[in-house]
């Protein structure tokens, strides 16, 4: 089922994964997958490496058992940095010989070796797979509080409505840590003339150091409440991981009582973070049980 149409339904409730890297099997993704179905999302979107390289490879695979064998919609990533025409319709077929039709398409990040190809932004992807006729429902990023290359906020508004006009259906969000960033930047897009459904992506932080990365990498800021439930939570792992998971619940019940329009959960093929989310909005009223 196209995940505009869940959108259009009603508030989603959905889960990322990712396909192993190294010498992991590619089975560990089915039971990761096979573990988060139980919790029936609405989809489960599966990550992809720019270019090719990494472990794109295994992205259809995982997204064709997700839709054939647990019978849940699947979101498969697609970014083109360093990427060909003729790599994307590759990727494309594949898709179609899954029998997968939603994509995210995504720039993907900048690396030492992976250069400018056939596509310079997310935009001119969304516009090619358009204008080659392509029936997919596509889905876009958005940061809620910039783009970290974007040197202005106007012009991070400028390329979401690019992503718009050139034929995205729907914007799922980068990961932040204060709800009211999600909220201001809601009001804005409809200032900008951006009016897609927008889905509020949320990432648990487990560890001081992944909250470190996260923040310099993502560009998301460390709000005062975040750094006491880390300083609360001490030096033990499992405490941290666990006050990262508390507050995350937090974060999904407050966006599910303010109406957003889908609640996405960067899981980190961790099935008892995606099961805790479930169980937090269940716990409210906002899931059924």
């Amino acid at each position: 089922m196209r995940i505009a149409d869940k959108l259009a339904g009603g508030q989603t409730f959905s889960f990322e994964i990712f396909p192993p890297k190294g010498e992991m099997p590619l089975e560990c993704a089915y039971v990761v997958a096979s573990e988060m179905a139980a919790d029936r999302p609405d989809w489960i979107s599966v990550t992809y490496s720019a270019g090719g390289s990494g472990n794109s490879a295994n992205t259809v695979p995982i997204a064709a058992s997700i839709e054939r064998d647990l019978g849940v919609t699947a979101l498969a990533h697609l970014t083109c940095l360093g990427s060909t025409r003729a790599d994307v319709d590759a990727y494309v077929a594949a898709l179609d010989g899954a029998g997968i039709e939603n994509v995210l398409a995504l720039r993907g990040d900048r690396a030492p070796g992976r250069e400018e190809r056939d596509f310079a932004h997310a935009s001119d992807l969304i516009a090619y797979l358009r204008g080659r006729g392509c029936d997919l429902c596509i889905g876009a990023a958005c940061y809620p509080e910039g783009h970290v290359e974007s040197p202005s906020e106007q012009e991070s508004f400028e390329s979401l409505y690019k992503k718009q006009e050139a034929g995205a259906d729907y914007l799922v969000s980068q990961l932040f840590f204060d709800n009211e960033d999600f909220y201001r930047f809601r009001e804005k897009c409809l200032r900008h003339r951006v009016r897609l459904p927008v889905v509020a992506g949320i990432m648990p932080f487990t560890s001081v150091r992944q909250i470190q990365r996260m923040a310099f990498t993502c560009g998301a800021s460390i709000p005062a409440k975040v750094v006491k439930r880390l300083v609360l939570a001490g030096d033990d792992p499992a405490d941290q991981a666990r006050a990262g998971i508390e507050y995350a619940c937090e974060q999904l019940v407050d966006l599910a009582a303010n109406g957003v329009d889908g609640l996405h959960v960067y899981s980190m093929n961790k099935p008892g973070v995606a099961h805790a989310a479930r169980e937090a909005l269940v716990a409210c009223g906002y899931l059924g049980a």
